[in-house]
């Protein structure tokens, strides 16, 4: 996010997160900070994303706890613990969601 090209304005973290009542509260600029913690969760783990990194982002979708209303803090608890469940609580996996998270400084429990 913010690095695509000049028209790019998508924040890359929480701290850059864009307060606004256009754009549905702004779902699609700010839609570069699940997208960078998708990132980094994929390259801190390795290998193909759409395998363990998709599986645990696609669990999360599917998973009934998400609701229309989640935050990304919620989104980020249920996919360190969709991981954990799937992987192992101390797995790679479960450890590469944290630092995906961090890296877009959304807090996960």
């Amino acid at each position: 996010p913010g690095t695509a090209n000049k028209h790019d304005n998508q924040p890359a973290d929480m701290a850059h997160f864009v307060q606004t009542t256009s754009d549905n509260g702004g779902v699609h600029i700010n839609s570069g900070i699940p997208n960078r913690a998708f990132a980094v969760t994929a390259l801190t783990i390795g290998g193909p994303a759409w395998q363990a990194p998709g599986t645990i982002w696609y669990e999360t979708l599917n998973d009934p706890r998400l609701k229309p209303n989640s935050t990304f803090a919620g989104f980020a608890t249920l996919t360190l613990k969709n991981a954990r469940t799937r992987f192992g609580a101390t797995s790679t996996e479960a450890g590469a969601v944290r630092a995906g998270w961090d890296a877009v400084k959304v807090p996960v429990q």
